[in-house]
């Protein structure tokens, strides 16, 4: 699809991750409406961003009703972004009600509803693209961190399911899975120290793969060091395995401080 002159929602665009995916495409001609729940820092960057027509909607996705309230006041849209995300970090136990519901909905269910309302209007002009920005942890468990393996391998399948139903449409689907991230998302988030050997890939390398997986309609792409795509098919390939691994003291150690750092954000 060619970028210039369309038109874009994305969700958590303040964010790390959402502003580099803002910049990357407004410079490439796109209209953004930016999505998240802080109306100031959603107008200071609409007004940071090249070209013209932006527009900004504050909301909540963790409230119930509001995917659908956004959706319907957005409108039709060219590109539909699912980046928003909530940290899913912790044992289960720790977790109130409303924080589980909090995590599915914002991660997985509001990207659900949201392509649900975006696809009629995509499919009447016989063109579009869903974007869902998943994580690595969508392909292989990690140690306290069920509830966020839970709602990335669930956003997973639906988009490649989604992808099976539409791409015959001309209605593109991709998935963007970064792995660990400096200067943005959970380690980020929590302070805690990125294991060693791992590496780190940046918010603009998951732009430009987002970029990417627009213009060229691609299934999926991972942005992440080698050993962190190596180690993810692993743990598609052997779950039993890769949990084992994962689940050693290093990787136990790791896991406790993410989700210590993440616990008031979730």
């Amino acid at each position: 699809m060619e970028l210039a002159g369309r038109t874009a929602l994305l969700t958590g665009a303040t964010g790390g991750l959402g502003r580099a995916i803002a910049v990357a495409l407004a410079q490439r001609g796109v209209s953004l409406a930016l999505s998240g729940r802080k109306l100031e820092a959603l107008e200071a960057l609409a007004a940071e961003l090249p070209g013209d027509g932006h527009r900004v909607f504050a909301a909540d996705l963790a409230e119930p009703g509001a995917a659908e309230k956004l959706a319907a006041e957005v409108g039709a849209v060219d590109i539909l972004l699912a980046n928003a995300g909530l940290p899913g970090t912790g044992r289960l136990p720790d977790f109130s009600a409303d924080e589980l519901s909090g995590a599915l909905r914002v991660n997985l269910e509001a990207p659900m509803l949201l392509a649900r309302a975006m696809e009629p209007g995509m499919l009447a002009k016989g063109s579009g693209h869903m974007v869902f920005v998943a994580s690595l942890s969508g392909k292989s468990a990690t140690p306290l961190s069920s509830v966020y393996n839970a709602t990335k391998f669930g956003l997973r399948g639906f988009a490649l399911g989604l992808r099976a139903d539409l791409n015959p449409l001309g209605v593109g689907v991709s998935i963007v899975s970064p792995g660990t991230i400096r200067e943005a998302g959970m380690y980020a988030d929590s302070g805690a120290d990125v294991l060693p050997g791992l590496g780190t890939g940046s918010p603009q390398q998951v732009a430009d793969a987002v970029v990417t997986a627009i213009e060229q309609n691609k299934v999926e792409l991972a942005v992440a060091p080698i050993q962190q795509r190596l180690l993810a098919h692993f743990g598609l390939a052997s779950p039993g395995i890769a949990v084992k691994i994962a689940s050693g003291k290093a990787g136990q150690k790791a896991a406790a401080n993410v989700a210590a750092g993440q616990k008031d954000k979730r």
